[in-house]
């Protein structure tokens, strides 16, 4: 039953009108960020949500904003002129479609798609529609990580030779899509944003503890050119909650500790240096480096808030967002070929493989798992 309440409070003409689908983990944070854009012309005007608790906690927490029970009513609602799709991922290809041919701007949490072909179309569906298209990687817009890709702009760390990356905590276990399409968007996204180049190769093993089908434990590699490689930790089943990240360069290494309440960031000036001209073994001889650690002051904001205003401001100018639909495509194109070396038993498995576009990383059960069920 629909439950839509006509009891919005907003600015006479407002110039940007949102609605956001889904109001489980992360959509409340959505209509919090749009509700506080209200005063420069935006408007948060319906959540959707199947569940009525939810709906009920929507309409307690924000008595402004109206609720509706299909994600369909609200994209077929003509005074809303953008959507934030906050739903599991195996919906968003649909979702996002809709909205898009309802020639609604859309902001699509992370990941974009469970396939590279469907996040293909979708950007493309936007761009001969005029629309904005943007993912929600919402680390590319942290202080933190800004600061990172800027003193690696500035050559701070020299050469970047490694990136190893930890996300893991006793988490909540997914029954779609396993602990690397929940959690690897996040690294993915901030390595290839540091980077501004896309891997080769990737390796993936993973294990399934819990139900025997879904993984959530994944270590993942990822080969660039000359050399480099970043080693991406995934699990859901881990006693402590670890957000961290160690990019070693050939002058400096830096540690970013997403966890870290005031050190986000540390770096070292450690390092290896080796004679540059050598005739023997005997001549060659490794000196480490051990020099100051410095912890730079970063601001503090909440990055949400910078993705939801770049968001409404890409609409507004026809600005390219950050995080658009090639972006979100790429990251789901390092997914689809980690998930082929998943299913592969660890093979190495290249980015350009025929297999990776077309590879869905929505979870099934193994036969094994369905025998006797009807």
């Amino acid at each position: 039953m629909d439950t839509t309440t006509e009891t919005h409070t907003t600015s006479s003409n407002p110039e940007m009108t949102v609605g956001v689908a889904g109001f489980g983990y992360w959509g409340p944070n959505h209509v919090r960020n749009m509700v506080g854009l209200e005063g420069i012309g935006v408007a948060m005007k319906t959540v959707a949500d199947p569940d009525p608790v939810r709906r009920m906690r929507a309409a307690t927490m924000f008595p402004s904003v109206g609720t509706v029970e299909s994600v369909n009513a609200m994209i077929e609602d003509d005074e809303i002129d953008a959507i934030v799709i906050s739903t599991p991922v195996h919906t968003h290809y649909d979702l996002v479609k809709d909205a898009l041919l309802a020639d609604k701007h859309v902001l699509v949490e992370k990941p974009m798609t469970t396939s590279v072909d469907k996040a293909l179309e979708l950007t493309a569906i936007a761009e001969e529609r005029g629309l904005t298209l943007m993912v929600g990687h919402t680390f590319e817009y942290t202080p933190a990580v800004g600061y990172i890709h800027d003193f690696i702009e500035q050559d701070g760390l020299g050469d970047v030779l490694n990136i190893r990356s930890q996300r893991v905590n006793l988490g909540q276990h997914r029954a779609k899509v396993n602990v690397m399409w929940d959690l690897a968007p996040h690294d993915i996204s901030i390595i290839l944003y540091l980077l501004n180049k896309m891997p080769t190769h990737a390796t993936a093993l993973g294990r399934a503890h819990i139900n025997g089908y879904v993984d959530d434990i994944v270590s993942l590699n990822l080969e660039f050119e000359d050399n480099f490689m970043a080693n991406i930790v995934l699990s859901w089943l881990d006693p402590r909650k670890v957000r961290e990240m160690t990019i070693i360069g050939s002058d400096k290494m830096l540690v970013y500790d997403d966890t870290h309440t005031i050190e986000k960031i540390r770096i070292y000036d450690k390092g290896v240096d080796v004679p540059s001209e050598y005739r023997s073994f005997g001549e060659f001889q490794v000196s480490y480096r051990n020099g100051d650690i410095i912890s730079p002051q970063i601001e503090n904001f909440e990055p949400l808030t910078v993705q939801s205003s770049h968001f409404i401001e890409c609409i507004r100018t026809g600005k390219t967002p950050r995080s658009n639909g090639a972006s979100g495509t790429r990251v789901v194109q390092v997914l689809a070929a980690g998930q082929l070396s998943l299913n592969r038993g660890g093979a190495r498995t290249a980015l350009d493989d025929p297999e990776v576009m077309a590879l869905d990383g929505t979870v099934r059960c193994r036969p094994a798992d369905t025998e006797g069920q009807t």
